[in-house]
């Protein structure tokens, strides 16, 4: 008997798209002295044959706590999308600015009072209302948190919402970005459902390749949708996001993705070269539990969160440390789990490759055999 309703539409209707098993918190990081195993819990996607929402089948009883530091890549990509609104115009030009936060840091509201917007006071609705840093897609109830994120704003005010489209991930088999703690997977065509169940209109949207594929989507009352989000809609339905059977796919990635980075992994081992890992990110929680690895394999994962550091990956005993632990143990290879930071963590460590080391896109093993 399938007893999930949806998060959002309150359907029944529905079915489970992917089984991840048994997995541990992503977000919660247990100290290296904390006795094992960590806690672990039913992980499943759960498509609603209404609204097409995919997300989470099961609650987690184990509360978040993250403590990661936002990346250059998710700030530098903050600051193209605020330039996009003020150069498409869809920014307004004064008025008051109000932001639903994210679990994991960030804050847009500098970049909007570099461009004349000020903060709405507490509890006051807002000219325009950001929910960044993918902050919607942490609420339990779907539906209670986008009408919170409609009441903050003003009569003819302006929604913005950012999310990783559920397009990306079906395209670039990211099974890895369903995690614990993050309850709901995006779509344009179903975003756009519940912005108007809510009582506004999506009227344009900004793709970003950030994780694959980000999107910012902007609403308000009794506007008209522009030409270029019909077409951006279409194509992400053509690419299955509305279709249990594509979602279900993405499951038969899991099996061939953590076979082929443990390959990956022994055959560096054979060969004598030490890997070290970076980016304790929660996307690298499920790919690695789920692909079995241990510290003999993967001798520690860097990441410049002093929070995790001295803690290790959860449902595993590999440890956390800071990127000058990583500098100073020079790998041979370091495998990136957020393929978006090269650029800065290149620029951060160049030591790691004149030292005769190399970063490697886990997202590319996980797409192909590495020779």
């Amino acid at each position: 008997m399938n007893a999930h309703v949806c998060r959002f539409c309150r359907s029944a209707r529905g079915a489970v798209v992917m089984d991840l098993g048994s997995q541990p918190p992503s977000e919660l990081f247990p100290r290296l002295d904390a006795p094992e195993p960590d806690p672990v819990f039913p992980l499943r996607l759960w498509m609603c044959g209404e609204c097409g929402l995919a997300q989470l089948a099961d609650d987690m009883d184990v509360p978040e706590d993250p403590q990661g530091v936002q990346p250059e890549a998710l700030t530098m990509q903050a600051a193209d999308a605020v330039a996009r609104l003020v150069t498409s115009e869809v920014l307004p030009t004064k008025g008051t600015v109000a932001e639903f936060p994210s679990p994991h840091g960030g804050s847009w509201l500098p970049l909007f009072a570099d461009n004349g917007l000020v903060p709405a006071d507490a509890g006051e609705p807002a000219d325009v209302v950001i929910d960044c840093c993918f902050g919607l897609m942490h609420a339990r109830d779907q539906a209670a948190a986008m009408r919170e994120r409609a009441a903050a704003v003003v009569p003819g005010g302006l929604l913005l919402v950012q999310f990783q489209s559920l397009a990306s991930i079906l395209e670039h088999g990211e099974w890895n970005a369903v995690r614990h703690g993050h309850f709901a997977y995006y779509s344009l065509p179903v975003m756009r459902t519940m912005m108007a169940e809510v009582g506004l209109t999506a009227f344009t949207a900004f793709w970003f390749p950030l994780y694959g594929g980000t999107v910012l989507m902007a609403a308000r009352t009794g506007a008209e949708p522009a030409e270029h989000l019909e077409t951006l809609t279409k194509q992400e339905i053509a690419t299955g996001v509305l279709d249990p059977a594509a979602v279900t796919a993405l499951g038969d990635v899991v099996r061939i993705g953590g076979s082929r980075l443990n390959d990956w992994l022994v055959a560096e081992q054979r060969r004598g070269r030490r890997v070290y890992g970076y980016s304790a990110a929660s996307r690298s929680v499920p790919l690695l539990h789920s692909a079995g690895v241990r510290k003999n394999l993967l001798a520690a994962v860097a990441d410049v969160s002093v929070a995790k550091q001295g803690s290790r990956i959860p449902g595993s005993d590999i440890p956390v440390i800071g990127p000058r632990d990583l500098v100073e143990a020079e790998p041979d290879s370091v495998l990136l789990f957020v393929p978006d930071l090269l650029e800065e963590v290149r620029k951060a460590m160049p030591a790691i490759e004149s030292s005769g080391g190399r970063w490697v896109s886990a997202d590319e093993i996980l797409e192909r055999q590495f020779s």
